[in-house]
């Protein structure tokens, strides 16, 4: 392997990656026909010598059961292929909805990322909702048009909405020709004659952002095709341009083209001398043979088979079994994953998909493409299978913490958070195929959240029975709409040591888990105005046991309301079917701007609240014939009507029930612990 270099420093084979790295995504809405691509970059590349379907269930990226029978990506797949003499690591991400989180993270380690559009449906609300995050994260983006071989495939329109809908400058780089035909094909831009209108819509971008190019054409100075093509890598690497390529991915059509374009336009992986570890880890699965495997990408430092790391996120120490790199579909063992590297490491317990591992400063900060705001219980079909389920459950959660499980042990409830029907079905699958447990799901429930209504102080005197002594006021605010929580001391380190303060802060988050009506407290700022330890009977954990009390105390003064989850949504229908339309939003609580018309078609931006959202799509398709496009993004939380919304009762308990509250975390009165 001429690219790898083989060291012996203590019997081990090692190997270190020595070509240059570029670390890409593929993204797009489903069905635009991502995995196909990658497919046929793996065989243009020779890392493959048989092209998968993901009509058959064969594509190489799709390797779940479900991904096969469906024809659709549901986790995150890495795979790696050569070109040109540079390594490329690509990670295939799912592009349902539903499966955003495995977007988010695979964002967190590319360099850069081909954005996949289908020429007949063009930019789809997914498709926006990704873009904004490349635009928020400045991830280097080529679009690759595909299916121009579609019946009413329209390139120049896809184009056109590339500009108005995402406010991209399109520099096409292969143009189209004989749209939804059988004889589509693709055509340079530069360098050969084509279409008029594209090159010169396409110089024009060009010349908006490269001023010397702009002062050459304004004094009638001659400017060849190269020197145009010249200027885009750096214009696509500083994020000023977006690379337009076209083709049809099933027929290997402007596929070769696209893999030229990843080397010419995009930047190498980043290396670093930095020494300090910072690393990030955006996939968990589990492998029959090896264990737990974490997908990391290394920003700094190096990670090594046999060596002990840091995880920041989970504040423990733990030790690499193993660390794999892929090379041409296949992993190679004791790998040194150095900057920029791509990898997997085994044998790291405690840990979670999103944690940092070492120095956290340099890691991206995670996208939120859509935030799940549906709850759903768990139920185990056979009884005995509800240990084995819980945890299960728990094993599902490291690898997609945004399910965000909580096991409430004393009413048997094992709940998880969800962003929709489609990952309930992918779920129950799992479950049965992979566990062999079969379970059913409760209808989803929208999460609501709860603040406080008025400012109070909750007081705590936790003294007996002694050795115990924690005495704390709290004053709680509220703070302003989707701000959070905020938590400070005017308290002197005389009157509580430093030690008990950081135990105070540190139980903050988990004593506002759930508030008077049920649910998570948010939109707080919480001061301790008061405090007093004893240099005998005070311990760390007498201030963790009474923090909760005092904050619950606090919101029982002030009072609590409940907050619900809002959606914006921009709504574009034919301008005949705009009643229809806003007679429904009316029934819906929702609240609109006034639409915009553009032709025969109207535009229409508002929010509406999810819990009135929940078939909005099915209705809205069921109105407009399926001829409508419905962008939806999480919009915040806002103060739910009164009469509207669901208050649930305490799960565990409930720290204003001091007495028992003490005996519970005291161990005398147990109730199968509170929340896991």
């Amino acid at each position: 392997m001429s690219e790898l270099e083989e060291i012996k420093p203590t019997g081990r084979i090692i190997y270190r990656m020595k070509k240059p790295t570029i670390n890409i995504g593929i993204l797009a809405h489903v069905d635009a026909g991502k995995t196909t691509l990658t497919e046929h970059f793996l065989y243009n590349s020779g890392a493959i010598k048989t092209l998968g379907s993901v009509d058959k269930g064969s594509a190489s990226t799709d390797n779940l059961d479900l991904e096969k029978e469906r024809g659709i990506s549901i986790k995150a797949a890495t795979t790696s292929f050569e070109w040109k003499d540079t390594k490329i690591n690509l990670i295939d991400t799912p592009g349902h909805v539903d499966f955003s989180s495995e977007v988010e993270r695979a964002l967190c380690v590319v360099d850069a990322v081909i954005l996949v559009v289908s020429a007949v449906e063009g930019v789809q609300a997914h498709t926006l909702n990704i873009w904004d995050s490349l635009k928020e994260l400045q991830i280097p983006t080529i679009i690759f048009i595909n299916k121009i071989d579609r019946q009413g495939a329209d390139t120049e329109t896809t184009i056109a909405q590339l500009e108005h809908d995402l406010k991209a400058k399109p520099v096409v780089i292969y143009a189209s020709e004989n749209d939804g035909l059988t004889n589509a094909a693709i055509t340079p831009v530069f360098n050969t004659s084509t279409d008029a209108i594209i090159k010169e819509k396409t110089i024009e971008h060009l010349l908006d952002c490269e001023e010397h190019l702009l002062e050459r054409f304004l004094n009638s100075e001659s400017i060849t095709d190269y020197e145009y093509l010249k200027s885009v890598r750096k214009l696509t690497i500083d994020n000023k341009i977006t690379p337009v390529y076209t083709g049809i991915a099933k027929n290997n059509i402007g596929v070769t083209e696209l893999l030229d374009g990843i080397i010419d336009y995009f930047p190498t992986s980043k290396t670093t001398t930095i020494k300090e570890l910072s690393a990030y880890i955006f996939k968990l699965e589990h492998h029959k043979v090896f264990g737990t495997m974490a997908h990391v990408k290394v920003f700094s430092g190096e990670l090594s088979s046999k060596s002990t790391i840091y995880n920041h996120t989970q504040q423990l120490e733990t030790k690499i079994n193993q660390t794999k790199q892929l090379h041409n579909t296949k992993y190679i063992d004791n790998v040194i994953l150095t900057a920029g590297d791509i990898g997997v490491i085994t044998g790291v317990l405690g840990t979670k998909s999103g944690d940092i591992l070492g120095n956290p400063e340099g890691i991206p900060k995670l996208p939120q493409l859509h935030i799940p705001v549906l709850t759903i219980q768990v139920i185990p079909d056979n009884n005995a299978d509800y240990n084995a389920l819980a945890g299960v459950l728990q094993q599902l959660d490291k690898e997609d913490p945004s399910l965000n499980f909580k096991w409430f042990k004393a009413e048997k409830e094992l709940q998880l958070l969800l962003m929709g029907q489609m990952q309930i079905e992918i779920l129950e699958h799992v479950l049965a195929v992979r566990f062999s447990i079969k379970a059913s799901f409760t209808d989803p429930q929208v999460v609501y959240k709860e603040t406080i209504s008025k400012k109070a102080e909750g007081y705590i005197r936790y003294w007996m029975p002694k050795p115990c002594w924690a005495i704390m006021t709290f004053l709680i605010e509220p703070a302003p709409s989707n701000s959070g929580v905020s938590y400070s001391s005017i308290v002197s380190q005389n009157d509580v040591h430093i030690k008990y303060q950081n135990e105070i802060e540190r139980t903050i988050p988990k004593a506002l888990a759930q508030g008077i009506l049920g649910w998570e407290v948010t939109d707080v700022k919480i001061t301790l105005i008061k405090g007093e330890d004893h240099n005998v009977h005070s311990r760390p954990g007498d201030f963790n046991l009474a923090t909760p009390m005092g904050i619950m105390q606090g919101l029982k003064t002030g009072g609590t309301h409940l907050l619900e989850p809002i959606l914006s949504f921009e709504i574009k229908a034919n301008e005949a079917l705009l009643g229809k339309i806003a007679s429904e939003l009316s029934t819906r609580r929702a609240t609109f701007d006034t639409p915009q018309f553009i032709n025969d078609t109207f535009s229409l931006k508002g929010t509406i609240p999810v819990a009135t959202s929940l078939d909005f799509s099915i209705k809205l398709n069921a109105i407009t014939s399926g001829k409508l496009r419905l962008r939806l993004q999480f919009n915040g939380y806002d103060t739910c009507p009164k009469d509207e919304g669901t208050i649930r009762e305490y799960k565990g308990v409930n720290p204003l029930d001091e007495a028992q509250w003490i005996l519970h975390r005291r161990g005398a009165y147990k109730a199968d612990e509170r929340v896991i």
